[in-house]
């Protein structure tokens, strides 16, 4: 039986409330430190690529075995010709593109012009957050520059399955070490999108307009 939102929420509150034993809420001390994982009913790859999906991104969960055939179905997916890789991305990963006959591009300090004739950019992540449907690009080698993931019209992404954790304290710990190392530091939530005053949705105008998550494991 379905439930309402109301019940839904009050469910919610209930289950936070569930460690507080006294009257007064606010003087009851939670133990809790930062980066602890949140509970995710089921399987947390799965729910984060739902997620993913609710941002209008396709998305598919694969074995690393069959990557470098997935990433050349995504590509052939979107009609794409030309492609950019990132001067780090893994060697059977690029290997299986370049049999397949795109165009593949290296990035040689392209200008946005240039980039922006691209059809599509491979890259890796560094990190995906399964609770906000999102991952996060670090911009090491296998990355490349952040250019690379903005300009082009469409970005498949992947996000190793040990790289998905339950929400963005989490995420945020993991980053720590490129944050310290003068990183930049970009999260992607879906396709890049905008709407008018009239609501009307205009995709790629910040960002690449088609966008795939692909998680190995």
């Amino acid at each position: 039986m379905s439930i309402s939102a109301k019940e839904e929420i009050l469910g919610r509150i209930r289950k936070a409330l569930v460690d507080v034993k006294d009257d007064n809420p606010e003087e009851t001390k939670i133990e809790w430190r930062y980066k602890q994982p949140t509970p995710i009913e089921g399987d947390m790859i799965d729910y984060f690529l739902e997620l993913v999906a609710d941002y209008k991104a396709d998305v598919e969960r694969v074995k690393n075995a069959d990557l470098p055939a997935t990433l050349v179905k995504h590509l052939k997916d979107i009609d794409a010709k030309s492609v950019i890789l990132p001067s780090g991305l893994e060697e059977s990963w690029r290997k299986a593109i370049v049999d397949a006959g795109f165009d593949v591009r290296e990035d040689d300090n392209l200008t946005a012009r240039e980039l922006n004739e691209i059809d599509a950019v491979v890259t890796a992540a560094a990190v995906g957050v399964a609770n906000t449907g999102t991952f996060a690009m670090d911009h090491r080698p296998d990355q490349g520059r952040r250019a690379l993931t903005l300009v082009p019209d469409a970005h498949i992404c992947v996000v190793r399955a040990d790289q998905v954790v339950s929400n963005t304290p989490e995420a945020i710990a993991r980053l720590k070490p490129s944050v310290d190392d003068g990183q930049p530091i970009t999260f992607v939530a879906g396709p890049s999108a905008t709407s008018d005053i009239e609501l009307s949705r205009v995709e790629g105008v910040h960002g690449p307009r088609t966008l795939h998550v692909i998680v190995a494991e």
